[in-house]
């Protein structure tokens, strides 16, 4: 396997071995703006490894027009890769311990609530992402819809969302309706700026955060993980907090069952 990066990265340490697995990347290859190929893939995959994690959910984009996935197609990539990696020998990644989606609200999220297509992480929870750049209205009926489905909710990043502060009312709300809250690692470092860090820490000592997530995409961000794993300030949040990563310990056989 050819080494992806530009110099030798000083090693990671292991400190997120307490959440022991991740439940929001985009490792599965060629299928978003995450990995491009395999190899990128592994190289990846084996930082997360080195940083603690034993085992990983990909949470491919279902967004519309820009990642119009389908669930089946998705289901039999991460089957081939799975497959690659074992026929290839070596591995010493993260047990690849499911595939899941991370699913835009977007024009076409009410058919896929009616027709119930999801891949869910741990065959569980619906990981669910607003805009980057446009609050999105009518999120209430978009809750209700699917909670009455009895799917359990986690929004992704909601510290990333520019028209939401770390004490939103309208994030409160969701607190109050039993949404759970993902916060990328990598926000605490300032791999997306000085906002979404802020943001991030305030909200997990306002008790708001569930879940931890490396929303990992390529080879830039596993350095950046590499160099998160030297943040003391990070490693408090991991030995202070329990988050609900560890809960995710079995392959979720329903979403092949589904699909």
């Amino acid at each position: 396997m050819f080494n992806i990066f530009k110099s030798k990265p000083k090693a990671a340490r292991p400190i997120f071995a307490p959440l022991i697995s991740d439940m929001h990347c985009h490792l599965l290859p060629r299928v978003d703006d995450g990995s491009k190929s395999e190899e990128e893939s592994v190289t990846c995959l084996r930082v997360m490894k080195a940083a603690g994690f034993e085992s990983v959910f990909f949470t491919p984009h279902y967004t519309i027009p820009r990642f119009p996935n389908e669930e089946q197609d998705i289901l039999n990539r991460f089957s081939d890769l799975k497959l690659d990696i074992a026929a290839h020998g070596g591995y010493d990644g993260p047990q690849l311990l499911g595939i899941a989606g991370e699913y835009r609200v977007d024009p076409g999220f009410n058919d896929r609530i009616q027709q119930q297509k999801f891949l869910l992480v741990g065959g569980k929870y619906l990981l669910m992402e607003f805009s980057l750049h446009q609050q999105v209205m009518g999120l209430d009926q978009v809750l209700f819809d699917l909670q009455m489905k009895n799917y359990d909710i986690i929004l992704a990043h909601p510290e990333r969302y520019p028209y939401y502060s770390s004490s939103s009312h309208v994030l409160q709300h969701f607190k109050d309706m039993g949404v759970f809250f993902q916060i990328n690692i990598l926000s605490l470092s300032g791999f997306y700026g000085e906002g979404p860090r802020r943001k991030a820490f305030e909200m997990i000592e306002n008790g708001w955060v569930e879940f931890l997530g490396t929303d990992m995409h390529n080879t830039l961000y596993a350095q950046a993980l590499i160099d998160a794993t030297h943040d003391r300030k990070i490693e408090k949040v991991i030995e202070k907090h329990t988050f609900m990563n560890r809960l995710l310990t079995h392959p979720e056989e329903a979403n092949e069952k589904k699909f």
